[in-house]
């Protein structure tokens, strides 16, 4: 027997938040107020295109490229949109530097600021109150949380986002990787990496 209500109008794939929303479109469209191809390519941008994917161009040619790393650690706003990366909530930009002593965090403690033009649209978890309080109360058990362990003797820098200043982690490259072209560096930098709640993926590893 089929626990599941038949004469339910959603699709049984659907969460409720998902039926929800699904339902509010079927009645905005029916309407005439927004038109889903439209809705569905502004996802679509900030997902794929203006999404993480940008991030990880901007960290694969930082590592690869000591003149664009410098001018990232000086001027990271101009750096990024020389790369044509720019727009809402990417207007200032600071690029912090993980290396062998220091990991930085990024974390933004009173909303949710966070820098789309080159990550994309910010993870739920980013925007959820208990994230944005033990980030800076315990980072380092945090990033345990994440599957993140630090050595007891690598700091831990939290970086406050705010409305006026975003930031991006640049995290170290992976060993093994002098061979590869940018293309292929930026396969190995995840969104969480660039946030702080990860690492670059491996040489030869899988997301």
């Amino acid at each position: 027997m089929h626990d599941h209500h038949d004469h339910d109008h959603h699709d049984n794939h659907f969460s409720d938040m998902q039926a929800r929303v699904k339902a509010l479109e079927t009645v905005l469209t029916q309407k005439g107020l927004i038109d889903p191809a439209a809705i569905d390519a502004i996802v679509d941008t900030y997902e794929t295109k203006i999404g993480p994917r940008n991030g990880a161009h901007v960290v694969a040619k930082a590592w690869s490229e000591p003149d664009f790393a410098e001018w990232l650690r000086s001027d990271a706003t101009a750096a990024i949109a020389s790369l044509g990366y720019t727009g809402r909530q990417g207007e200032h930009m600071r690029a912090v530097f993980n290396t062998p002593e220091i990991h930085n965090l990024v974390v933004c403690t009173l909303c949710s600021c966070y820098p789309w033009a080159v990550l994309g649209l910010p993870p739920v978890w980013y925007k959820a109150p208990p994230y944005r309080s033990r980030a800076v109360i315990d980072p380092r058990g945090v990033l345990e949380e994440f599957g993140v362990t630090l050595s007891d003797t690598k700091k831990i820098r939290v970086w406050d986002s705010t409305a006026e200043l975003r930031y991006i982690v640049i995290p170290e490259r992976p060993a093994g990787t002098e061979g590869l072209d940018q293309e292929a560096l930026a396969d190995l930098v995840t969104r969480d990496s660039m946030i702080g709640t990860g690492l670059a993926i491996s040489a030869g590893g899988a997301r």
